[in-house]
């Protein structure tokens, strides 16, 4: 089984904060952690330096690959920076890969 998670501490949540399934909105000086494992990424926030995990509203979601789950764990720090009650945002649906000429032939 594959793995990875991220931790990102320090971040400062916008206006409105974020929105946790547990307790609803938390804001102000936050930690993101996101794992990912068996295709699916789980994304948790607390206030940073506390011992209590919440689950980011919208987790988990499916996640293809450890290089996406990466990139969804940058885009969830950049929704919590943005505030506004912010959720996981759902990845870009991926692109079936297009064969290479040497394939075609």
């Amino acid at each position: 089984m594959a793995w990875a998670s991220w931790t990102t501490r320090g971040v400062f949540s916008g206006h409105g904060g974020v929105l946790t399934d547990e307790i609803g909105v938390l804001s102000g000086d936050l930690t993101v952690h996101t794992t990912w494992a068996d295709d699916t990424a789980q994304v948790t926030v607390q206030y940073t330096g506390a011992i209590d995990w919440f689950t980011m509203s919208g987790s988990p979601v499916p996640c293809c690959s450890e290089d996406d789950s990466r990139r969804l764990h940058e885009a969830v720090v950049e929704s919590v920076r943005e505030g506004a009650a912010a959720t996981v945002p759902r990845p870009p649906p991926r692109k079936p890969e297009q064969p290479t000429e040497s394939a075609q032939e």
